[in-house]
């Protein structure tokens, strides 16, 4: 363990694994261990948390000191589509369970009940596709260069800072927030943030009012934003997704398209399509779905 510099995150979960794991040699830590491990510290957790919380940090440790030449690595397999159902049903609650992306629609409406930087906040990561926790993290001196229209995206998930340029709507948006303290922070020039969060959690209680008071469904961050430029670009402007992933920072864009983006109107779009392409061939054809020579034929027989 000494070896591997986890992440934050990963560093608050090994430490109920190494707890539980305490001394025990890696050659004595199997696949089978690590996934019962799972259930055994989070019995009321999906599976796909066990991945994230357990496995994930297990096998990183342990395939780090691989690479160092102290071990062997470990491969460790999922969990199947069974276990994870079968867990679902055990703890009486479904994982997986599909978002509803952010929209313009549903922007508009926030921002007329939100506070300034909430609102803010929500218009800049549904433009940009920025996460929670990059939007926050944001220094006005280091991210910003509103004379040239162009923000920096601070780094995450393997990709560097990256700076875009934005449209005039979000420019002023961002033109008219104070130069802001998060609660708590001292007020020194380094603690300046964008929109003033302390961290990701901060703006969740405006966030939560807003959306009561609009009468709106109450989105997470992440599919509020994210998810709502994916589909935003993706399915209902019909940008090509090479564009929308490089603006919108996904390396892999199969990636943005299986999992940024979400059916919509679905029966909607179906019959419309049904009717364009029977119109077609009725105009190709001379013929009519109904038409009557198919029915004193029918009448006939």
């Amino acid at each position: 363990m000494l070896l591997y510099k986890p992440s934050e995150a990963d560093a608050g979960y090994l430490v109920p694994i190494l707890t539980k794991l305490g001394s025990m040699a890696v050659a004595d830590i199997t696949p089978k261990l690590v996934r019962e491990l799972g259930e055994e510290l989070y019995p009321e957790a999906s599976t796909d948390t066990w991945v994230r919380h357990v496995v994930t940090p297990v096998r990183s440790v342990i395939n780090n000191a691989h690479d160092l030449g102290h071990c062997a690595p470990i491969r460790i397999k999922g969990y199947s589509k069974e276990e994870r159902v079968a867990q679902d049903l055990k703890r009486g609650r479904k994982s997986r369970v599909k978002k509803t992306p952010g929209s313009w629609e549903w922007l508009l409406k926030f921002r007329q009940h939100a506070p300034r930087r909430h609102a803010a906040l929500a218009m800049f990561m549904f433009m940009t596709g920025a996460r929670i926790s990059q939007a926050v993290a944001m220094h006005p001196d280091r991210h910003l260069r509103l004379d040239q229209n162009m923000v920096c995206i601070p780094a995450a998930k393997g990709h560097d800072d990256r700076w875009i340029t934005v449209p005039q709507e979000l420019v002023r948006e961002l033109a008219s927030l104070p130069r802001l303290y998060p609660r708590g922070f001292d007020r020194t020039q380094d603690n300046l943030r964008v929109f003033g969060f302390a961290d990701r959690s901060s703006p969740r209680k405006g966030w939560a009012k807003a959306c009561k008071l609009a009468g709106i469904d109450l989105l997470p961050f992440h599919a509020a934003g994210r998810h709502g430029f994916g589909q935003e670009m993706n399915v209902r402007q019909g940008i090509d997704e090479k564009a929308a992933g490089e603006f919108g920072g996904w390396s892999d864009t199969s990636l943005m398209r299986r999992t940024y983006t979400h059916a919509e109107q679905t029966a909607e779009k179906i019959h419309e399509a049904q009717l364009r392409g029977l119109r077609a061939a009725e105009e190709r054809t001379k013929l009519t779905l109904f038409n009557a020579g198919a029915s004193k034929k029918k009448e006939r027989a």
